[in-house]
């Protein structure tokens, strides 16, 4: 090919990538139309009923022109179409007595230790700032918990400057989600709700809020990471993000390119400036609808108490892997005993979906409808077994799951005594034979297995322990080390002790 004819390929491609880019084929800007969500139960205050109480009124999907692009030329006509629809929520609530906060230094000098007394007797209004996001045209609000929770009044101001009383629907401090509404006397803009499941690490995603009073600010990031558990509660699953978050943003959307909320802006690590975390939308599509019907969210109870299964657990149960969930108590009263679950088994399956995790099968547990019978995949003794149980209502008293794993102590050597009726008492426990851990030798293989000092030893390789000379014997049997049950508090915990060569 001669330079003539080259120069002539290479102008009829370039007229033609002119021609596609003029035409729209490789526009890279979002210019979907961002669709309202729609009230599947109409804008009525009808109690519904209780086989309605889980139906969806908000629109699941936007009605975008086809995919997201994966580079986004601007957030800008995203932002314009999501902002009418999120609002800043401005709160009081009334606190009685105390030095204010912020007061100045001048007075604290003055008054010096007055001041309580001065204001002991006295109330005050202390304001409070955040975020929501309408999701239904009839006046339904989306915002967290904690935003809403013990507020004297709630106002909600949208970006047009108008502003509305709103009231409280029903809250779920679980999950930190709250339902809020006002009274619409036209259809208000909503955001539809996207799925969290199918957002992936590195997605772009955009966050509206109220950071410090600074209404419908737009941030943006990436998901940083999914299924987050951060010690909120037994139903953490929370995305991390780096679009900037503050205080005032919580309650407020975190969309993706397709203008659906895929999260709810809850919570910030302090110590950084780009780790935020937003409640996965799919947790809040699951409590929503029971929030509308009933104001709270009613949850199954299967009556165990569950734990991590770490390495050292793993090998004393003879298990080919950590997946699952290793129960260390079950209530003698719950749908658990009935159903013939042990003390020791290792749950891996709840209603036919995997328990990979010890914290699966909380959420599993919660989601299903009280009353229902579910079969439950259970390993026992390394054989496989199925079981099915009836699940009951959670009620706030009971255990959802087990209490946080504690960290071992660093004391001296490790030393027992006989449980005594007087010791139990002191204990605060019920059990009638035992082992009471006196002290423990730091670095010994008693604090490597994470005993401490107050624990009671009920059974090595799970049979019962009476008394230290019984200890004793079981373990001087141990070639390679034991599996101990041991009561702390008011829970039961597998640790497996190793024997140092």
């Amino acid at each position: 090919m001669n330079a003539r004819r080259l120069a002539v390929v290479l102008l009829l491609g370039a007229l033609a990538m002119v021609a596609l880019v003029a035409s729209g084929a490789l526009e890279v800007r979002w210019r979907g139309n961002a669709a309202q969500a729609i009230d599947l139960f109409g804008s009525g205050d009808k109690a519904k009923p209780a086989d309605e109480a889980t139906a969806p009124f908000w629109k699941e999907k936007s009605e975008g022109t086809g995919p997201p692009p994966t580079i986004p030329g601007s957030f800008a006509d995203l932002a314009e179409r999501a902002s009418p629809a999120v609002v800043n929520i401005q709160t009081s609530k009334t606190v009685k007595g105390g030095v204010p906060q912020g007061l100045p230094q001048p007075f604290e000098d003055f008054f010096g230790g007055q001041l309580d007394d001065l204001f002991k007797q006295h109330e005050f209004k202390v304001p409070s700032l955040g975020t929501g996001f309408v999701i239904s045209p009839d006046g339904y609000i989306v915002t967290n918990n904690h935003v809403v929770e013990d507020v004297d009044s709630i106002k909600v101001a949208f970006l047009d400057g108008s502003e509305r009383e709103a009231s409280i629907v029903g809250r779920d401090p679980k999950t930190d989600i709250a339902l809020i509404r006002v009274k619409a006397d036209r259809e208000l803009a909503a955001l539809p709700l996207g799925d969290s499941d199918k957002i992936r690490p590195g997605d772009w995603v955009v966050a509206i809020g109220n950071p410090f009073g600074l209404g419908h600010t737009v941030t943006a990031g990436i998901v940083s990471a999914k299924a987050r558990r951060i010690g909120q509660g037994p139903y953490d699953d929370f995305i991390q993000t780096d679009a900037a978050i503050n205080p005032g943003n919580s309650g407020g959307p975190l969309i993706n390119l397709n203008g659906e909320v895929i999260g709810i802006n809850t919570a910030i690590r302090p110590q950084a400036n780009t780790i935020g975390f937003s409640v996965a939308i799919n947790v809040a599509k699951e409590i929503l609808p029971q929030l509308k019907a009933t104001g709270h969210v009613t949850r199954g109870w299967l009556g165990v108490v569950i734990q991590h299964i770490t390495p050292e657990l793993a090998e004393s149960f003879h298990l080919k892997d950590r997946s699952g969930a290793l129960v260390s108590k079950v209530d003698p009263k719950g749908p658990a005993a009935d159903a013939g679950i042990q003390r020791g088994d290792v749950i891996t399956t709840f209603d036919g979906k995997p328990v990979k995790e010890m914290e699966d099968l909380p959420r599993l547990v919660a989601l299903t409808p009280v009353g229902r019978e579910v079969k439950v995949t259970l390993l026992r003794d390394g054989k496989q077994k199925s079981v099915t149980v009836k699940i009951a209502e959670l009620k706030e008293q009971e255990v959802a799951e087990a209490p946080a794993e504690e960290k071992s102590a660093e004391t001296g050597g490790l030393r027992g005594q006989n449980l005594t009726p007087d010791l139990a008492e002191r204990l605060g426990i019920a059990e009638d034979h035992g082992v009471v851990v006196v002290a423990v030798e730091s670095g010994s293989p008693a604090d490597e297995a994470g005993l401490r000092r107050g624990d009671v030893i009920v059974e090595v390789d799970r049979a019962a322990v009476k008394d230290v000379t019984e200890l004793k014997a079981r373990l001087s049997k141990a070639e390679k080390g034991a599996l101990l049950l041991i009561r702390r508090g008011d829970s039961t915990v597998f640790v497996a002790l190793k024997k140092k060569p």
